[in-house]
């Protein structure tokens, strides 16, 4: 790579001696500058439409920033491969490494979450590759996190799920915790009937038995919905109903 006296002062003016921003400005210029004569020749002109280029798709601490993030998130969650990889570019191009590596690993939770667990796992993994790589070279490990999350299956049962409880908690639904379910480990806890007539499930055959957890007032409310857009939700979903009916059939033991 040859880089210009003239590229070199404006890269330094033009950041004004921030060195994240000129070292991204100048992997922008050398990714998209092309070869001749097995050399990349970065001219002042060059560096003038990387550093516009950079402020154009959306600086860090610009507004437009977010717009980008959302875009880029919106993109996974509707399953569009090719808009996805485009605001990745656009993400990668201004050097914004750390809003990628936390994006993704919001969107594995958020928008694939239980209809495709092993996607979470696989896209941590991406992202230290891509922690550990850097960029250029951690735009790799990325490439395929996005792809992965776009095809998968989504659900966001989960996050509904704890919106939905935190939502009666702050709406003062919290409730007494029962008894049975208080702490029991100290002198006295016995007389104030905590722990008392609590069940053991391992005690219980398959692990299980009809006891009610929930807070008197919150009976009977169901926060977890789940949806069947992925074969391991869809066997949550039949485990799910298989206990809720035998809650509301069986005798207590």
């Amino acid at each position: 790579m040859v880089l210009d006296d003239q590229a070199r002062d404006y890269l330094t003016t033009a950041t004004n001696g921030d060195l994240r921003s000129a070292l991204n400005a100048l992997e922008l210029a050398t990714l998209s500058t092309p070869e001749t004569a097995g050399q990349i020749h970065l001219t002042a002109e060059v560096m003038h439409q990387s550093l516009q280029q950079r402020a154009l798709d959306g600086d860090a601490d610009g507004d437009a920033h977010y717009d980008l993030i959302s875009a880029f998130q919106k993109s996974i969650r509707g399953s569009d491969v090719d808009a996805a990889l485009h605001y990745l570019a656009r993400l990668i191009v201004i050097g914004d490494l750390p809003s990628i590596l936390r994006r993704l690993l919001v969107i594995a939770y958020e928008d694939v979450g239980l209809a495709n667990p092993q996607t979470a796992s696989r896209t941590l993994t991406a992202i230290q590759s891509a922690e550990r790589l850097g960029l250029p070279e951690g735009r790799i490990p990325l490439a395929n996190a996005v792809i992965d999350l776009c095809l998968a299956p989504k659900s966001n049962s989960a996050i509904s799920a704890i919106d939905a409880a935190i939502a009666d908690v702050n709406a003062g639904k919290a409730g007494a915790i029962p008894d049975d379910l208080r702490d029991a480990h100290y002198k006295g806890a016995k007389a104030l009937g905590h722990g008392v007539g609590y069940k053991l499930p391992h005690n219980y055959p398959g692990g299980w038995v009809k006891q009610n957890y929930m807070p008197a007032k919150l009976k009977n409310t169901h926060y977890y919905q789940p949806k069947t857009t992925g074969k391991y939700e869809q066997a949550l979903s039949q485990q799910l109903a298989r206990l809720r009916a035998l809650q509301r059939s069986q005798k207590p033991s």
